[in-house]
């Protein structure tokens, strides 16, 4: 067992947590929406065809936002055909998942399931193969008040209330060359101001996202965000990023630390939003929406679109199964995203149902918990307050993709009105327990409220149908306060939650 010393003092504090740290995305992507949200065959369904059991994890996972519809999707979507009757909608084919999408479900059928599952929607408008006057349309549809073409039809399709949809992302992952209608860093950021100005013009409280780079090992990462910026920066109020992770070649220890690059990441998209800003000569600040990120095979075959001739509604894609290695990822990378609170206002966990996501389902029959959804659930619920700085004093290991990195990495919250303060951690070590010592003593009086363990001797377990709960968080009974400073031993690949209070 080896020692890990961190030190906590809530005099020292990164920023807020912020509820929309946890939000999720729901594209129209394999079986997200057909069978994962709406599935009108399967016996919970409500009038709209949504799953009762997928709302009930929906709100038991902790979700704040959700993006919606896309993704690549939304790059060739006309958001037209998903209003009005049903049976008049027309089917369009889906060029980004070579699929056939019925457009059963489109934007007021979202927008009540995100009322049931209480979400707050965060829209994407299509820049790939559409433009300015679309994205209008679609505010209006979605928020306007005046007597408009658009808000009369949706007020004509039952929504006599506009659904004040605040936050919207300006197209998707733009620099991709699998995007539909992928533009250059030029092209990408006049279009992105010419869109935020008009939709500004008629709500100047909106929120808007630019697209950032696709990811850090694009080419074009940071010169994208620099020439986005500089044309776009008065009219945006986010730039976003998107990550994956996987274990590749057996490589465990690399895919344990995968949270250094995510740290990398944010840091480095940080200091160009704030070099355009210090060109510019301008107080106003960028901040990031990290509205894609999550554990991504992306070489299994699952990952795979149809080809040829086949277009099918809904078809099985993305839908990895997660172990007990990956819950601890998505853990620790949640402590990234916390551990950047006062630069990363926005998240988005990729996706929410069947599609690499935390819920699964059967068509018309089972749903059950994957293992990345207790990191998240647990993070959503017990963060709360301010996140503090924490000091880390750990054994460092090396790694074959992210150079060194701490055996041991943790945050902690600490919310001020009750007192309670939370401690999250993740031991990466492959084969031995630590010993955490937490110096706790500018924080008098606390006491252990409860602690909690995710781990398992095999970490490739993962939940099935038949099977969610044989590893799940377990309570840690190690966990004591000894003369001011917390102690508690945590076994190698595990994710550790630790409630303080007086």
């Amino acid at each position: 067992m080896f020692p890990v010393r961190l030190t906590l003092d809530p005099a020292f504090t990164v920023g807020p947590v912020r509820r929309r740290t946890f939000g999720s995305f729901v594209e129209h992507l394999g079986r997200c929406v057909y069978t994962g949200i709406h599935d009108p065959a399967h016996p919970t369904a409500d009038a709209d065809g949504f799953r009762k059991d997928v709302l009930e994890l929906t709100r038991e996972l902790g979700v704040s936002t959700v993006r919606y519809p896309g993704g690549n999707f939304v790059s060739g979507y006309r958001w037209e055909d998903g209003v009005g009757p049903v049976e008049q909608r027309p089917a369009r084919l889906d060029l980004a998942w070579h699929s056939l999408e019925p457009n059963t479900v489109g934007v007021d059928e979202f927008m009540r399931w995100a009322a049931l599952a209480e979400v707050e929607p965060m829209m994407a408008v299509n820049l790939g193969t559409r433009g300015v006057q679309e994205a209008l349309d679609l505010l209006d549809y979605c928020n306007g008040t005046a007597p408009t073409y658009w808000a009369d039809q949706r007020r004509a399709n039952g929504a006599v209330d506009p659904y004040e949809v605040k936050m919207w992302c300006l197209g998707n992952e733009m620099d991709g060359p699998w995007q539909i209608g992928s533009k250059t860093a030029h092209e990408y950021g006049r279009l992105a101001a010419e869109t935020g100005r008009a939709m500004k013009m008629v709500d100047p409280t909106l929120e808007l996202v630019a697209c950032g780079s696709s990811g850090v090992v694009m080419p074009t990462f940071g010169e994208w965000e620099r020439i986005v910026l500089a044309e776009a920066y008065e009219q945006v109020d986010y730039v976003s990023a998107h990550a994956y992770y996987w274990e590749e070649d057996g490589d465990l220890g690399s895919f344990l630390a995968s949270a250094t690059d995510m740290d990398h990441f944010v840091e480095s998209v940080t200091a160009t939003a704030d070099a355009v800003r210090a060109h510019k000569k301008v107080s106003k600040r960028i901040h990031i929406s990290f509205d894609e990120w999550n554990v991504w095979y992306q070489k299994r075959a699952e990952s795979k679109p149809p080809t040829g001739d086949d277009w099918p509604v809904a078809p099985v894609l993305l839908e990895d199964r997660y172990n007990v290695a990956d819950a601890v990822v998505v853990g620790n990378l949640l402590i990234s995203l916390l551990r950047h609170t006062d630069r990363v206002h926005a998240a988005s966990l990729a996706q929410l149902v069947n599609v690499i996501a935390p819920i699964m389902t059967e068509p018309g029959g089972r749903s059950w918990k994957q293992t990345i959804f207790h990191p998240f659930a647990q993070a959503s619920r017990y963060a709360a307050g301010d996140v503090l700085q924490v000091a880390i004093e750990a054994p460092t290991y090396e790694t074959a993709r992210y150079g060194d990195a701490a055996l041991v990495d943790a945050v902690a919250t600490r919310d001020p009105e009750t007192g309670a303060t939370t401690l999250f951690a993740v031991n990466r070590s492959l084969t031995e327990p630590a010993l955490l010592e937490v110096d706790a003593r500018s924080l008098p009086g606390l006491r252990v409220l409860d602690a909690s363990t995710l781990s398992n001797p095999d970490h490739t377990w993962a939940a099935t149908a038949d099977d969610d709960t044989s590893v799940a968080p377990r309570a840690n009974t190690t966990a004591e306060i000894r003369d001011g400073r917390l102690v508690v031993q945590v076994p190698p690949v595990s994710w550790n939650v630790v409630r303080l209070g007086a």
